[in-house]
């Protein structure tokens, strides 16, 4: 889940439907219906917008939630390949990891740029997108 009008978040998810090699990743915009399920199902405030979310599991009975830092570890992890080497942070400690995660959080639209409207994944993509 990630936030549809951040550049920074949108150059993400570019970037993982380029490396999905493996045909595993799903997306949905914070501000669809489909996140604000999702997230409210975990306690998370669906208003949130400074995080990115993996859910694990989707829709499973062992479904669960991972949000910022540990939800970029998840990606890099799920990409495989040389993109394993970023589930190194892991030895990093949470909260530390999430101290940079947030300080990048706070500044992504005046770096990376806001959208007014969600961006329209390419058509080849769209069965990728659970919010269309």
């Amino acid at each position: 889940l990630y936030d549809g009008v951040c550049g920074l978040c949108n150059k993400l998810t570019q970037f993982l439907l380029k490396h999905d090699r493996y045909d595993r990743l799903r997306f949905a915009a914070l501000q669809s219906n489909f996140a604000t399920t999702l997230l409210q199902r975990h306690g998370f405030d669906s208003h949130d917008l400074d995080t990115v979310y993996v859910a694990v599991n989707s829709g499973e009975t062992n479904e669960q939630v991972l949000a910022r830092s540990d939800a970029i570890l998840h990606l890099a992890g799920e990409l495989g390949g040389v993109w394993r080497v970023g589930a190194i942070g892991k030895l990093i400690p949470r909260f530390l990891r999430d101290k940079v995660y947030d300080l990048v959080a706070r500044n992504r639209y005046r770096v990376f740029g806001k959208y007014d409207t969600c961006m329209l994944p390419e058509p080849r993509h769209r069965k990728k997108f659970l919010d269309l």
